[in-house]
């Protein structure tokens, strides 16, 4: 017997019974999802720990919470998007590097506000406490500092951990791929920055995801904005948090956590309330640049300058049709120090899914959240460097699992077939006793680099083959048979068209590769 919430969890082993109170049923009132999770989760441990009623262990075979695994089918749908973000970073010039997944504690400490509370601390092995890492940025200013680099454009394609509460339907998990352009090095001013908002508008162009939409903002704004509006300059990065939430809060849950949980007065709330609702482009900037009260504060001043010569810069580069100016982008995170962005998709259909317990009209246009993020942090290499030295970055972070649910959802609504391989022909025989031939040609075929392969078995049936084919999308078969040994040719067939031409053993190598060119253009 196992029951929950205020009963008690029995279960037999070996003529015993143990016995759990849980929670009592009265404290129920506003349980979550999440805890409720929890409490199973609980309970699936303890039957498992205690056996069931024939007295032998039971195992709950499932991947850990916030993680899952991946098809082929899903695995063909991520190296389509990671060749095409990784086409895009080398188009800009940008190496690669990777750091270990796990940090010391200290390296990761301090750097996240708020959101420290999510890093995965390991427990101490051989004398040093670690980590698992957060992102990627972090690591790689710690890369810079131990290195002595001060000039690098860099991509990193890898796994972070983090230990959230997870929106698996919403590309939301515990460990997941970041894939992070960098710009390092000291350069004239918002000249890397737009190359880094061209480089999102690419990406999301080329992926064919959705109308999209990049957020600009900077901290440098913010921090006047607060200053101006009242805010205690110890509530800065807390109150900075709390506007970061915007994107799924309405502002009156914003307002009322800044009052009622950050302290704040309702009139220094509402003054942020006047100032994050503006959106707009230069037009804005050089508004915001007439409000005297707020260009006279120094750090505003110099943001909306810089936002000004952003927007004249994107211009050129012909992206200003995506990007907006958005005052009510904060992005939380402590190692921010002057322009920061987001990209969101905003769409309708089958790849829109809502936040928990709200409803989506067809057709309604929804946000599906963040996809894309990232900003200046012109402090955090100094802070790895024993002298302080700074070096100047700004990069992007591409949200790759929240992608790749959009394009699996896409690919589950398309009749179109996924290839989950790259095989270009089957080696194949018409007639029995043939195994030692079909070796000796697909031997030919992979040390050509052709990509074939054959029927593990001695005497396949030629229709087997050729259904094979079909199902896995390889356009060609190399057929042998007595005939095409003695007259030394290869009968080849196009799957699709099912048109057969003898093509003579020598030329074959060359008449594969003109067919599959033509199909790959």
């Amino acid at each position: 017997m196992l029951t929950m919430f205020g009963v008690r969890v029995c279960s037999g082993w070996t003529g015993c019974w143990a016995v759990l109170r849980v929670r009592p049923l009265h404290s129920l009132t506003g349980i979550t999802v999440a805890q409720i999770d929890e409490e199973v989760a609980k309970l699936l441990q303890l039957k498992a720990q205690l056996g069931g009623d024939d007295g032998k262990k039971q195992f709950v075979l499932k991947t850990p919470k916030g993680t899952r695994d991946y098809s082929p089918k899903q695995m063909a749908i991520r190296e389509k998007v990671f060749n095409t973000i990784i086409s895009c970073f080398k188009r800009h010039g940008a190496e690669t590097i990777d750091t270990p997944v796990f940090e010391l504690k200290e390296t990761l400490t301090g750097k996240y506000g708020e959101d420290s509370k999510l890093i995965y601390d390991l427990k101490d092995q051989g004398g040093e406490l670690l980590s698992l890492r957060y992102d990627l940025t972090v690591p790689f200013a710690r890369y810079l500092a131990m290195s002595k680099i001060t000039n690098i454009k860099r991509y990193h394609i890898a796994k972070v951990y983090r230990r959230d509460n997870p929106a698996m339907t919403r590309g939301r998990y515990r460990e997941f791929y970041q894939c992070d352009f960098d710009i390092a090095g000291q350069y004239d001013a918002m000249i890397p920055d737009a190359e880094c908002l061209k480089i999102v508008h690419e990406i999301l162009s080329e992926l064919e995801l959705g109308d999209f939409r990049i957020k600009v903002n900077d901290r440098r704004i913010l921090d006047g904005m607060f200053a101006v509006c009242g805010v205690p300059d110890d509530k800065f990065r807390t109150i900075c948090s709390t506007v970061d939430k915007l994107d799924k809060m309405s502002w009156e849950e914003v307002k009322k956590e800044m009052v009622g949980e950050k302290g704040l007065s309702e009139d220094v709330a509402d003054q942020i309330g006047v100032y994050v609702a503006m959106q707009g482009g230069m037009d804005l900037a050089e508004s915001l640049l007439q409000d005297q009260r707020l260009c006279g504060n120094k750090q505003a001043n110099a943001g909306l300058q810089d936002i000004k010569q952003l927007f004249s810069y994107l211009q050129i580069l012909r992206v200003t049709d995506k990007v907006v100016f958005d005052l009510s982008l904060a992005r939380g995170l402590d190692y921010y120090t002057g322009i920061i962005y987001e990209a969101v998709l905003t769409q309708a259909g089958v790849v829109a899914v809502p936040p928990e317990g709200q409803n989506n009209a067809a057709g309604e246009s929804v946000s599906v959240g963040s996809v894309a993020g990232g900003g200046r942090y012109d402090g955090l290499v100094g802070m790895f460097d024993p002298k302080g030295r700074k070096v100047p970055c700004v990069g992007v972070s591409i949200g790759i699992e929240r992608i790749f649910s959009i394009m699996e959802q896409k690919a589950e609504a398309s009749a179109e077939k996924i290839r989950t391989t790259e095989v270009q022909v089957m080696v194949a025989s018409a007639q029995k006793n043939l195994l030692e031939e079909r070796l000796k040609l697909v031997t030919e075929l992979w040390n050509a680099g052709i990509k074939a392969e054959l029927m593990y078995k001695k005497n396949p049936k030629l229709l087997s083959q050729l259904q094979h084919c079909e199902e896995s999308g390889i356009p060609l078969v190399a057929i042998l048979g007595e005939q095409e040994l003695k007259d030394g040719v290869v009968k080849l067939r196009v799957v699709a068209t099912r048109e057969e031409v003898d093509v003579s053993r020598l030329d074959l190598i060359h008449e594969i590769r003109s067919r599959t060119q033509q199909e790959e253009q």
